[in-house]
């Protein structure tokens, strides 16, 4: 198995820099398109077989070194007892927004098991698949993140409904992110235990919160999920490992055991004034967007974390000797983090050229291998 994304992550010796494009499994992938013209969105996140072929795709057409699980982060939010639906060029509404205590209570934290089996299903059929291929990462949207499609009912532009709330009526914020982190807390239990290698929370909109802000109504809550996640990882540390899948230490041989320690990422949209305050959150690896150079973000995080990212996804429209100037800049900035998993600073966009996004990978492989 290639383990350089998850050796990559604990800040060990690797030969090259890993790399994987956040949504790697998607709109800009003609065969994402020739599935998802059959079925709409919901129903493909619910199909585990549909799902896992999605995952794989970008495995095969690209050659990254990890895949991501195909899903979306209001599937828990659904779960939870919103309605939930997406819409072309308007993307997902939730129904009723949350906006009081009476919509709170309404709210369940749900059993994975039993609500979502179709995610932890197709997490066990990537890893029949992938067989060894790649590490998987799973994935949830980080408490701050989800609770402001619920209040907000869909995405937002001044998040006006989620800071009225924080300002206004503290308490009852507290209520619901109590009830949105364990839901993640349980989610992320439930996909560790099902197969995924490694966890990334994606805090997509915690860059809309000033750095007080985002400490007090945000950062509490990623802690709690990070700590819970690794206290489960120590309980999985000290079990038995299996004969078959000995444990990969340090410049030794083999490799992790799905018993081994579960590498979480932290992704956090406009993180550049918030990075001082990231760094208290327990991650092992910090996501970078492309708005800081990723030298001055190694710089402020410390030497506790490994990095991931940056490069702007609108990059990938240059043409390709620009691509791979731009990259070896990235590699060469982030040559002095404790790791560096080479990634996009946010997700894939739907028109890019399949062909750029894959001289992007065999850039990143060419030129840290010279290293």
């Amino acid at each position: 198995m290639n383990y350089v994304f998850l050796k990559a992550c604990r800040g060990e010796k690797i030969s090259y820099t890993p790399v994987w494009i956040m949504r790697q499994a998607g709109r800009y992938l003609k065969q994402y398109q020739k599935i998802r013209g059959k079925v709409d969105f919901l129903t493909l996140c619910k199909t585990p077989e549909l799902a896992a072929e999605v995952t794989i795709q970008p495995i095969d057409a690209l050659g990254v070194d990890a895949a991501i699980l195909f899903s979306d982060i209001l599937i828990p939010v659904e779960a939870m007892g919103m309605k939930l639906e997406f819409f072309e060029k308007k993307g997902p509404v939730l129904n009723p927004p949350i906006r009081n205590e009476a919509s709170i209570k309404k709210l369940s934290v749900p059993n994975p098991e039993e609500d979502m089996n179709f995610v932890l299903e197709t997490i066990k059929i990537l890893r029949r698949e992938l067989n060894g291929k790649v590490p998987l990462i799973g994935f949830s949207g980080a408490p701050f993140t989800m609770a402001t499609y619920m209040i907000e009912g869909g995405t937002s532009k001044n998040f006006l409904q989620t800071k009225r709330m924080i300002f206004q009526t503290p308490d009852l914020y507290a209520s619901l992110m109590d009830k949105v982190t364990q839901t993640v807390i349980e989610y992320l239990r439930s996909q560790i235990k099902a197969g995924a290698q490694a966890v990334q929370l994606f805090d997509t909109w915690a860059g809309v919160l000033s750095p007080g802000d985002y400490k007090k109504f945000a950062l509490p809550y990623v802690k709690r999920v990070i700590d819970n996640i690794k206290t489960q990882n120590s309980k999985l540390k000290t079990q038995k490992l299996t004969p078959a899948s000995p444990p990969l230490s340090k410049g030794g041989k083999g490799g992790f055991s799905s018993q081994e320690s579960v590498p979480i990422i932290y992704f956090v949209g406009e993180c550049a004034g918030l990075l001082e305050e990231i760094k208290t959150c327990g991650a092992d690896v910090i996501g970078i967007d492309w708005r800081i150079n990723i030298d001055d973000a190694v710089k402020r995080l410390g030497s506790n974390f490994s990095v991931q990212g940056n490069l702007d996804p609108c990059a990938l429209f240059l043409p390709k000797e620009e691509i791979e100037r731009r990259v070896k800049d990235i590699l060469n900035r982030a040559s002095s983090a404790r790791g560096h998993i080479f990634n996009l600073g946010h997700g894939i966009l739907p028109e890019t050229p399949v062909e750029n996004a894959a001289a992007m990978v065999e850039a990143v492989h060419k030129l840290s291998r010279r290293r």
